[in-house]
C-alpha cells in the first residue's frame, strides 16, 4: 500500500458518549417564520440555507391543505445559521475554520 499511514479513529470515552447523547437529544431549533422575521432574507435564500427547493419553503408559509412543515434538520440549519450570524465576530478563528474554512476568508475581508 505504498507505506501510507492509516490513522486510527479516536476512542470514545464516557465524556464523549455523554456529549453525543446530549447532542442527539438537543432541541436547538428555529422556525422559518422566526428566521424570516429576524433576518432580511428571501424564500430563495431560506431554500439555499436548508438545501430545499423554493417551492418547499413557500409551503412552510402556507396555511391549510398546501402547508408542509419543515423537518427537524431544516429547523436545526436555521438555528445554526442564526447563531453564526449573531456570534461570527466572537468566534475564535480556529473555531470558524473548523465550522467552515470559507468563513476565515470573510473575517479577513472586513
Amino acid at each position: 500500500m505504498g507505506g501510507a499511514l492509516v490513522k486510527q479513529p479516536r476512542g470514545i470515552g464516557i465524556r464523549e458518549r455523554q456529549l453525543i447523547r446530549a447532542y442527539c437529544h438537543c432541541r436547538w431549533r428555529m422556525s422559518p417564520q422566526a428566521f424570516y422575521g429576524k433576518w432580511s432574507v428571501t424564500h430563495e435564500e431560506l431554500a439555499e440555507i436548508c438545501r430545499r427547493s423554493p417551492s418547499t419553503v413557500r409551503r412552510w408559509f402556507k396555511r391549510g391543505r398546501y402547508h408542509r412543515p419543515p423537518t427537524d434538520n431544516d429547523l436545526l440549519h436555521l438555528a445554526l445559521l442564526d447563531f453564526l450570524l449573531e456570534e461570527f465576530e466572537t468566534l475564535p478563528p480556529s473555531v470558524r475554520d473548523r465550522i467552515c474554512p470559507d468563513l476565515s476568508d470573510l473575517s479577513r475581508s472586513q
